[in-house]
């Protein structure tokens, strides 16, 4: 009996991985995704919008100038990854070191951000690692896992999930976003993270900006966080600052060829 429910799980899963199966852009990593990309969009938007009117939204407009400058040129880069976005970049005034991308193409930087990303190519690295969130679709690989976990045991609900009744709802979208813990959230696990940082550093290059700043962002990152209570590493939402700057290293030379590439096809006047 139980060797026959586990293979009708079994079989339900599998059923529900094929047919809401996507391809994660630059890595080609197959992911996960059993919600509606239009409901997800909506309900994205409508919570960007939500904050900035909880949030008071920076005047300085020196940081606006500067985040609409390098939003515009990497939304450029990703536009064939997404297609439909309604870009929006939005300076929170907020001291918080952090920034976010949402489903729509909604980004918003936290003022703090620029304690450690000066100048363009810095807050190019930044916003392209939050950008490869949304293209990676990470916050419906989370959904759609925990909405198989939920329903793979009623074997009977399976082709309901697949056919889109996706249960999706506010609170569990807010949930994966980070909001019910406050503006401080936004954290993916650390798988997520890392193939952000990988996805964001090609964007970046291929925007035409020097991917090797990435490692000074995560170096000033690192200095600022000094004197912060760090959980063990396997417990944190985030790879350690040491890890995520190997890792950007050994990807460097791929990104350097991507942002050569991108400064040939200027010069030939193709872009």
């Amino acid at each position: 009996m139980k060797s026959t429910i586990a293979a009708s799980l079994l079989l339900a899963f599998s059923a529900l991985f094929l047919a809401g199966c996507y391809e994660v852009p630059v890595t080609g990593r197959r992911a996960m995704n059993l919600v509606d990309d239009k409901e997800v969009t909506k309900m994205s938007i409508g919570m960007f919008d939500d904050m900035k009117r909880r949030y008071r939204v920076s005047r300085n407009k020196d940081h606006i100038d500067q985040l609409q400058r390098v939003g515009d040129r990497l939304s450029k880069v990703v536009f064939w990854d997404m297609p439909d976005a309604d870009w929006e970049f939005i300076v929170f005034d907020v001291p918080q070191i952090n920034a976010f991308a949402m489903a729509g193409g909604k980004v918003g930087v936290f003022s703090g951000i620029f304690k450690i990303a000066r100048t363009d190519d810095q807050l190019a690295s930044v916003i392209a690692h939050e950008i490869a969130h949304v293209t990676a679709k990470h916050v419906h690989e989370k959904l759609s896992r925990e909405l198989a976990v939920s329903t793979v045991g009623a074997v009977g609900m399976v082709g309901g999930v697949v056919g889109g009744a996706s249960g999706l709802t506010i609170d569990a979208l807010s949930q994966v976003y980070g909001l019910t813990t406050g503006i401080g959230g936004f954290a993916f696990d650390r798988a997520k993270e890392k193939e952000a940082d990988f996805v964001g550093l090609m964007y970046m290059a291929r925007a035409g900006y020097d991917p090797q700043e990435s490692v000074k962002v995560m170096e000033a990152l690192e200095l600022e966080s000094a004197n912060d209570p760090t959980p063990p590493a396997l417990l944190s939402t985030h790879p350690t600052h040491p890890e995520r700057i190997l890792a950007l290293m050994d990807a460097m030379p791929k990104a350097l060829a991507e942002r050569e590439k991108s400064r040939a096809s200027v010069v030939g006047g193709s872009r």
